[in-house]
């Protein structure tokens, strides 16, 4: 099935418990390939029946991560692209769901002749078509795939069996699969246990599978009994045997895999003669400016679900960015929005030097959101709305300063006679809520002479969208002749994109979402002017 090229495939599972980081682990090997010269790509196949992560509700699945071609993936594509700064796309990100969608829809449309369809060819060779695609298409060197979820699971069996077939098609030097698991520390008896990797890796052998590289995480450094152990009893090589340890930040991931020589076992693994060492030295430069900062602010975080901070997964990760250019620690204060709805707004952020208002769906916090504008724009704090941040600056000023009172979005309040926000024209009509919205990258033109126009140092742009409500460009005279200012328009429809403040130090807020094209090699130019602003806010106001 899979076409004969030079396409090396690595497939990296995971054992004994979720959340142990196989994206992290993709996302720094991926990294450390590519800086040796590789073209490198990574995809995430995910268990779960939902088409796509669209309608999943944040507390269960953390942010969801939109690519440049509009698809609404899983958040370990931010990381993928942070690490690699390289775009993903939809290939990158498929589910159970999309898998058998795509075959029940050939079933239906009769490409099976009549045979009876089942999980074993017919969902595996699916499931393999889309681990080639990326190779086929793209002429990578090396894919990654992760697949989502712990050996074990009921709902992984079809994607491991699938993992299983390919390694037979590919071949021993052109695959390889990489098992992440837990060496846990018991403090009563004071040691490390292997037994539960043993016991991941057994399950894993009863798919059919050996692995080939051990990833280890652990609380404490494996001595090298501990080594020998999991080798002997994994069969694999004792150099194979790869330590990850916790870190004090993910971005110091890929240089612990490299001292760990992970890069150096996969490239033996696929006998890739490799010579030349990774090339790194501007990683090492952004950890050596994040971990040696000369100033620092506080910044708030003002949400609706800020108990789990993986639902604003790429906001926090633009700021470790921001911060690391400016020098500056950012102290992040995650606010719940409805904390603020009962006119506290004075006491919750009155040490911040800087707000950013969240993105979100729904009328939850709505208020505590807008009073939260209202507080930065009279006390002239640095303020960052984003998406639904931009919405509830807009019906804040236009409350406030425009008064009118009754101002709202038809999101939240579908029979206002002052609509700032609303449903565009073409959506009025739609009632599926997955893949509906405006998704993807679009263009919009900045004004010359604008506050962002000097931020981006250019006035044409591309930046991605996750939303369906619009500014309501009826009011927008009214807006700008009080000195709110639409100075990002999307050439095509004339919506609005990007609302700035002009009597204000730093008041800027968007319709799209910033946060998902910001990486470590091109951090986004909005999160570290808005540091940059803090940092002088907090000079000016000794505060």
């Amino acid at each position: 099935m899979a076409s004969v090229k030079s396409t090396k495939y690595i497939f990296v599972t995971g054992g004994v418990t979720s959340s142990l980081g196989k994206g992290i682990i993709s996302a720094s090997l991926g990294m450390l390939l590519q800086a040796r010269g590789f073209s490198v790509t990574i995809q995430k196949f995910d268990p779960y029946i939902n088409v796509d992560p669209g309608t999943l509700n944040p507390y269960e699945h953390g942010e969801c991560y939109v690519t440049e071609d509009g698809a609404e993936t899983d958040l370990d594509l931010g990381h993928y692209e942070r690490f690699l700064n390289e775009r993903t796309s939809q290939a990158n990100n498929i589910t159970t769901g999309r898998i058998y969608y795509n075959v029940i829809s050939r079933e239906r449309r009769g490409d099976f002749l009549g045979k009876t369809v089942q999980v074993i060819p017919h969902i595996t060779d699916e499931i393999k078509r889309n681990i080639y695609l990326l190779g086929e298409t793209n002429n990578y060197d090396i894919v990654i795939t992760e697949i989502g979820g712990c050996v074990g699971d009921i709902e992984s069996l079809p994607f491991i069996e699938a993992v299983r077939q390919a390694k037979l098609e590919l071949g021993a030097n052109d695959s390889i699969v990489i098992h992440l698991t837990l060496v846990p520390y018991l403090s009563a008896a004071g040691e490390l246990k292997t037994k539960p990797t043993q016991h991941s890796v057994k399950q894993l052998l009863e798919s059919g599978i050996q692995p080939d590289i051990l990833v280890c995480r652990s609380e404490h450094n494996l001595p090298n009994e501990i080594r020998k152990k999991l080798a002997l009893f994994c069969n694999v090589h004792i150099n194979s045997v790869i330590e990850a340890v916790d870190a004090d930040t993910i971005y110091d991931v890929p240089l612990l895999m490299r001292k760990e020589k992970l890069d150096e076992r996969v490239l033996t693994k696929f006998k890739l003669s490799n010579k030349t060492e990774p090339k790194i030295d501007q990683w090492k430069e952004y950890l050596g400016k994040l971990k040696n900062p000369t100033n620092e602010v506080n910044i708030g975080l003002i949400g609706k679900y800020v108990e789990l901070p993986d639902a604003y997964k790429s906001i926090v990760e633009s700021f470790v960015h921001a911060g690391a250019v400016n020098e500056c620690q950012i102290n992040l204060k995650c606010i719940s929005s409805e904390a603020i709805e009962n006119g506290n707004a004075d006491t919750i952020l009155s040490d911040l030097h800087g707000v950013l208002v969240a993105p979100g769906f729904g009328e939850r916090g709505i208020e505590g959101k807008i009073s939260a504008v209202k507080f930065t724009r009279e006390n002239k704090i640095p303020f960052f709305g984003v998406c639904l941040g931009m919405q509830c600056a807009m019906i804040e000023y236009a409350r406030n300063v425009l008064n009118i009172e009754d101002a709202a979005s038809t999101e939240m309040d579908p029979s206002t006679k002052n609509p700032i926000i609303d449903l565009m024209e073409d959506q009025k009509d739609i009632k599926d809520m997955g893949g509906t919205m405006r998704l993807g990258a679009y263009e919009c033109d900045i004004k010359k002479g604008s506050k962002a126009s000097a931020i981006y140092g250019k006035t044409k742009i591309q930046e991605r969208h996750r939303h369906r409500y619009e500014f309501n460009n009826k009011y927008k005279k009214q807006f700008e002749s009080s000195g709110m200012i639409a100075s990002g328009i999307n050439p095509k429809t004339k919506l609005v994109e990007i609302m700035e403040l002009k009597d204000h130090p730093w008041f800027i807020s968007v319709q799209y979402h910033p946060e998902l094209q910001s990486t470590v090699l091109n951090p986004h130019p909005l999160f570290v002017k808005f540091i940059k602003g803090a940092l002088e806010y907090k000079r000016d106001s000794n505060h």
